[in-house]
């Protein structure tokens, strides 16, 4: 039985910010606009995939938002922070196109160093649990003890992504994990992601030109030439563009927006 003298109803609770708030970012590279006032959120907890096709403006996006990138304008906010600063520094993982890792150390060696100075205050048994953790959630612990310097390309990639992973990072950036992975480890890795964002509670932000891709993310945010084309769930594209796969909806929008931009220029 309710007990009506129980005082007054507590307020709900305040919504979380997003992980993500773009509004009016612009990024200006001599004499080109690389983002060109882009607005977008970025939900937390789940996975937003960032596509367009190479040269459109994703990479330089993300370095934005993790703080690297230079002549940003606008309001970038990330985790409630302005990008880049310095709180944010162990509460993102970010992975660049170019594996990020010191080949003339081994697998276990580059984990161990960005371990100890990611979580300085951890003894020595916590930390090699860390390391061993993350070399199983990207497979390389056979090869924990290989130089860096002699991984194949794919396998030097799943080394950056492990040091992303080291820690608890709320947010982890990825550009282009998957690129030249074979299908089995694609597969293996977006099943990784699903994990981190649903048992972690972490928000990724993964970005990728290849478009099927595009289904295994929650959100999508389609760029072109420095600027946002959508920002929806793919089941939302599909419907509104009226296409079978977010490809065609992807290519349905550059027609439309080549259509409008041609229709401004012809009546200016």
């Amino acid at each position: 039985m309710m007990n009506n003298a129980s005082g007054p109803p507590t307020d709900p609770p305040a919504p979380r910010t997003p992980a993500v708030r773009a509004e009016g970012l612009t990024v200006v590279r001599g004499p080109r606009t690389v983002l060109r006032s882009l607005e977008f959120t970025v939900p937390r907890g789940q996975i937003t995939g960032l596509l367009g096709p190479s040269g459109c403006g994703k990479s330089t996006l993300m370095r934005s938002i993790v703080g690297t990138q230079a002549k940003v304008t606008g309001t970038l906010e990330v985790l409630g922070r302005p990008a880049g600063h310095p709180t944010l520094r162990t509460r993102i993982g970010y992975v660049t196109q170019a594996p990020s890792v010191y080949d003339d150390l081994t697998v276990r060696q580059n984990l161990d160093y960005f371990t100890a100075i990611l979580t300085p205050g951890r003894s020595t048994s916590d930390r090699r649990q860390e390391v061993d953790r993350v070399l199983a959630d990207v497979d390389l612990t056979s090869h924990a003890d290989a130089l860096a310097g002699n991984l194949s390309g794919g396998q030097r990639s799943r080394v950056s992504l492990a040091v992303a992973l080291l820690g608890t990072p709320e947010l982890l950036v990825l550009d282009e994990p998957t690129v030249g992975l074979d299908p089995v480890l694609r597969r293996d890795l977006w099943t990784l992601f699903h994990s981190i964002a649903a048992d972690r509670g972490a928000t990724l932000l993964i970005s990728s030109h290849v478009m099927d891709e595009a289904e295994r993310c929650h959100r999508l945010l389609l760029m072109r030439e420095g600027e946002i084309l959508a920002d929806d769930t793919p089941d939302a594209l599909r419907t509104r563009t009226g296409s079978e796969t977010v490809e065609a909806a992807f290519l349905h929008l550059v027609d439309e927006a080549t259509a409008a931009a041609r229709e401004k220029e012809t009546t200016r």
